[in-house]
């Protein structure tokens, strides 16, 4: 049986041990995340050990997604991911989604730097926000309803770089407002829109968040990291997020991710792409080609 050929549009890699790397969270003391404990990824995750975890997958290219280096220097991680791809044969990473912190007036100058390394194609600053429940906020404000903040995402939209967003359903309608301020920046929705709930209830409203989201031609979405926040992740469990993300978003707008490492808290690779194919096992082969590949070719530009 020939095996689909997958981009995986989100992942992440760090060394512990380099002078030249810096992960704040990983290093801490700190072991508990609103997904639980994980300490069993607080150690270097480098390429061989990505390939390693990848072996029985036709993995032919992938993106890295900034995995929360210290941000005072953030340009060390793309600097450190440029090296990588530059020396194996994959070029693994192809594409780099880089952090840059849009509440700083130096903002512009960090996405300059970025630049210099050919690999990097987007942005990423962690959003999701919840004062009714800050255990599962990353951000340290609502930075969707800070001016300074949404002032100074123009610096992203002059230098032809996307936007990887991650927020919650509640956050998203500042999502549309951001996304018709600045029409001309490529939206990637991160993690299916972190849904939180398996309620009937919650997935209705998720579902009309999700629709209003959709109504932004420059908004894509990524299916990934559904692992986070349902542990005891299954086809069952998951297939109605992923098939109703499709569905709204369109098979043009979709690609699949597999947060690895993080995501390998909860279950293998290989367990992850083998459930997506079942899921959507009853797609044209022309559809699978789309979502597994040449959507994230086409939006990252590898």
């Amino acid at each position: 049986m020939e095996r689909i050929a997958i981009i995986d549009s989100h992942h992440h890699l760090w060394d512990l041990d380099s002078k030249e790397t810096h992960y704040p969270w990983l290093s801490s003391n700190e072991e508990e995340a609103f997904y639980g404990s994980f300490k069993s990824i607080k150690k270097s995750y480098l390429l061989d050990d990505y390939l390693n975890d990848a072996k029985n997958q036709n993995l032919v290219k992938s993106i890295h997604v900034q995995a929360e280096h210290d941000a005072m220097n953030p340009i060390e991680e793309t600097k450190w991911l440029q090296n990588i791809s530059d020396n194996n044969n994959l070029k693994i990473p192809n594409g780099i989604v880089a952090f840059a912190d849009f509440s700083k007036e130096r903002v512009s100058e960090d996405l300059d730097q970025h630049l210099v390394y050919k690999n990097v194609r987007g942005i990423r600053q962690i959003l999701s926000f919840d004062k009714d429940k800050p255990q599962y906020s990353h951000a340290k404000k609502d930075f969707l309803k800070d001016e300074v903040w949404l002032n100074n995402f123009r610096h992203i939209a002059d230098r032809d770089l996307s936007f990887d967003i991650q927020i919650y359903p509640h956050q998203f309608d500042d999502a549309c407002k951001l996304a018709k301020r600045y029409q001309n920046v490529l939206f990637i929705l991160n993690h299916t829109g972190e849904p939180c709930l398996q309620t009937k209830e919650y997935k209705n409203y998720w579902m009309r968040k999700m629709q209003s989201l959709a109504e932004h031609k420059n908004f894509v979405c990524k299916i990934s990291g559904l692992g986070m926040f349902n542990p005891s992740w299954t086809i069952i469990s998951t297939e109605y997020f992923i098939l109703k993300t499709i569905e709204i978003f369109g098979i043009d707008r979709c690609m699949f991710g597999s947060n690895f490492p993080v995501d390998k808290i909860f279950n293998t690779f290989d367990n992850y792409w083998n459930s997506y194919f079942e899921i959507v096992k009853n797609f044209s082969k022309d559809e699978h080609n789309k979502i597994f590949l040449k959507n994230a070719e086409k939006f990252y530009r590898i």
